[in-house]
């Protein structure tokens, strides 16, 4: 067994340091390490074991254990396990070692745990805030359980601007955000340029937090989190639906119907393919190709249709419930999305055609914006980013879940590292997924596609669950508790590891290339920062009940 050899590896090497070692499913692996080893055994995984960073978690367990819990997630990709290493800490500030500065991916992570749960990382390089607003106060870490869900501290200050650090010698400061034409949402790059040559730069994101992880333990239950957890993204909300669903259904040990699961992997590709063409389109228009950005918004809109034809919308499905699906396939709609296939497949081998033969896309994108393996490694970098550097990874193959494991498909992998692998690689990636779609609609069996689920979850457990989004590996850490929803519930877009990469990749390139090399890693920030309203002429804001919304939606359909 794969996981139980890693297991004796870290154990021979660390035995009195693990009181404990959980292997509850396979290619699942949790380690129970002492808080004065954490370090080191991370550092063993990730060089000596060669595994792949993912995630750095941060827990208030004190109502359960008394203590806060840290656990650092890795991946053994081509062994086909996800790896969990936790710990326990107490005190006050709780303490832990550490990695970033050997496992420097874990960077944003730690950060994170430091501004929400308090717990501080011993030794980190660079202990900035990330997540909280410099206005908000010291003290207040909102992923407590002691904090409310709609706490609003009295003291904060909304006039305090973040600090940020001085430029090098010789640069002057181009701002690149929060607000920019070609960014659709607030994202602050401050450029460091000399001359007309990036030097380096400081980011500042995180302005459309909405604390849907501090929502999901403290208000909603586990069949109304996926709602919440396809609008994490405005593209890959069928991702965070069924990664968020496999994650409980893995730690509770149940499993959909084998119908739900060939139904989860079609939606899936059908997002994948109109996130592609989305990114192709919009990838044209900053470069000036924009015949191929009007093309490609014309041959995604039958893959919305069809969309909306599955589940009623064209975007936000309200695919998963635990244990299952809410939609079905009839034979009707089988036969239309294989026409709808069947033209795209004729009409982007053209476009590809058109791509590839470019003169002016290829010098525009040839050697700009490298993230060679090194980084991507450092970085923890995933998705296209990954692929289009040589890096051969891939959730769909490495971590099946769903129907993958039923069905076969090329992993695109591009050797130069460029915004010109990165096109190529999800050009290519469109032909697979209608490759998948197609022996998904040919083996899809008969059966009931939600699997009745009689007595309450079981409190306590972990899940893991990793699913490849069009932008690269989302992953979601659940710890199950009481009351019908999760004790912590943990998001990891695919964007929050991809950024750390950018300053690297602007480096010492022009500044007139931030734009592309920003753009070719199809940047969501609002699932990386992850309702209230607010009266733009007072200024008020308004926390709206659920039984007010159901009431508005109901006067606006009447009317």
């Amino acid at each position: 067994m794969v996981a139980r050899e890693i297991l004796e590896k870290i154990k021979q090497k660390f035995g009195p340091a693990i009181p404990r070692a959980d292997l509850p499913a396979p290619g699942r692996l949790f380690i129970f390490a002492n808080p004065s080893a954490l370090k080191e055994i991370c550092q063993f995984i990730f060089h000596d074991l060669n595994a792949r960073y993912v995630i750095s978690i941060g827990a208030d367990d004190r109502p359960v254990s008394g203590q806060f819990m840290v656990a650092h997630n890795f991946a053994f990709d081509n062994l086909h396990l996800l790896s969990s290493v936790l710990t326990y800490v107490d005190g006050e500030p709780p303490v832990v070692d550490s990695i970033s500065g050997v496992v420097p991916a874990a960077n944003w992570a730690e950060r994170e745990f430091r501004d929400l749960v308090g717990i501080q990382p011993k030794g980190h390089a660079y202990p900035k805030r990330l997540i909280l607003s410099d206005g908000w106060p010291e003290g207040v870490h909102p992923l407590r359980k002691d904090v409310p869900w709609n706490f609003v501290p009295p003291n904060y200050d909304d006039q305090k601007e973040f600090t940020f650090e001085d430029p090098p010698e010789g640069c002057v400061v181009v701002p690149f955000g929060p607000f920019h034409p070609t960014l659709d949402e607030p994202a602050h790059f401050r450029l460091y340029v000399e001359g007309e040559m990036v030097r380096g730069c400081e980011y500042r994101g995180f302005m459309a937090h909405r604390g849907i992880e501090k929502l999901a333990e403290s208000v909603l239950t586990y069949n109304e989190i996926p709602m919440a957890a396809e609008r994490i993204c405005g593209i890959c909300g069928c991702v965070h639906n069924v990664a968020y669903a496999q994650a409980v259904e893995q730690a509770a040990a149940i499993r959909p119907p084998p119908r739900a699961e060939y139904v989860r992997t079609i939606m899936l590709e059908v997002e994948r393919l109109h996130s592609h063409l989305l990114w192709v389109g919009l990838a044209s228009h900053i470069l000036g190709f924009d015949t191929l950005f009007m093309q490609s918004f014309r041959m995604r809109e039958p893959i919305m249709w069809i969309a909306e034809k599955i589940s009623g919308n064209r975007k936000t499905y309200a695919l998963c419930t635990i244990g299952g699906v809410r939609w079905n396939f009839t034979p009707e709609l089988k036969a239309e999305l294989r026409q709808v296939l069947d033209k795209l497949e004729t009409e982007w081998r053209a476009a590809a055609d058109a791509i590839s033969r470019d003169r002016n896309v290829q010098k525009r994108t040839r050697g700009i914006g490298i993230a060679d393996q090194a980084l991507i490694r450092r970085a923890a970098m995933v998705g296209p980013v990954a692929r289009a550097g040589g890096v051969d990874i891939d959730c769909r193959r490495d971590h099946p879940y769903a129907a993958y494991d039923q069905v076969e498909f090329k992993v695109i992998v591009e050797p130069d590292g460029d915004v010109w692998s990165r096109i190529l690689v999800r050009v290519k990636e469109v032909f697979e997924s209608i490759k998948i779609i197609r022996q998904c609609l040919e083996k899809m069996p008969n059966g009931p596609i939600q699997l009745e689920i009689r007595a309450e979850l079981p409190p306590g457990r972990i899940g893991l669950s990793s699913v490849e989004a069009p932008r690269g590996e989302s992953h979601h850490f659940v710890i199950t508790g009481e009351n019908n929803r999760p004790r912590r519930w943990r998001v990891r877009a695919p964007t929050y590891q991809n950024l750390q990469g950018i300053p690297a990749m602007i480096k010492d390139q022009q500044l007139a290339d931030m734009t592309i090399t920003l753009g070719s890693i199809d940047p969501c920030f609002s699932c990386t920062d992850r309702l209230e309203t607010i009266d733009l002429r007072s200024g008020r804001t308004r926390v709206y009940s659920q039984e007010e919304l159901v009431r508005l939606v109901r006067a606006r359909k009447d009317s």
